[in-house]
């Protein structure tokens, strides 16, 4: 069952930002990817109050994704992908993006926060970071 309401385009459009964003950190790293675009619709909150829609929160400028400046994310969502993007829109999560609401991928080590935010753990190049429950208790 959708933790957040979502049509076949919504399902493509999140498809084609986890590959565009994470390909190579192969399904697990799509699938966080996936995990941070869904708790920022879920969230209303912080940086991303009034992300109530996939397009809102693929699109936020600023603050939103790299991705889509890049022709790479506008190519066809891939049947992979969109089952990916699938799981993240039924809820499934993966630690250390389950409560995550950023990502990015550092030079370096992880830094222990990021705007503020806590970080949760690293997956291959990618450092998450959370909000706290009392700032963002809609992703816990």
């Amino acid at each position: 069952m959708a933790v957040i309401k979502t049509n076949s385009s919504d399902v493509s459009l999140l498809a084609r930002l986890i590959r565009a964003e994470a390909e190579g950190e192969g399904e697990l790293g799509m699938l966080m990817v996936g995990n941070v675009g869904v708790n920022r619709i879920l969230g209303n909150c912080l940086d991303f109050k009034n992300i109530r829609s996939m397009d809102d929160m693929v699109f936020q400028s600023p603050g939103g994704f790299e991705a889509t400046q890049k022709g790479y994310f506008y190519q066809r969502a891939r049947d992979r992908d969109i089952r990916l993007a699938q799981r993240a829109i039924n809820g499934e999560r993966t630690w250390p993006a389950s409560n995550a609401l950023w990502f990015f991928r550092p030079a370096g080590d992880c830094p222990a926060t990021w705007y503020n935010q806590q970080n949760t753990g690293r997956f291959k190049a990618h450092c998450f970071f959370a909000p706290s429950g009392e700032d963002c208790p809609s992703v816990y």
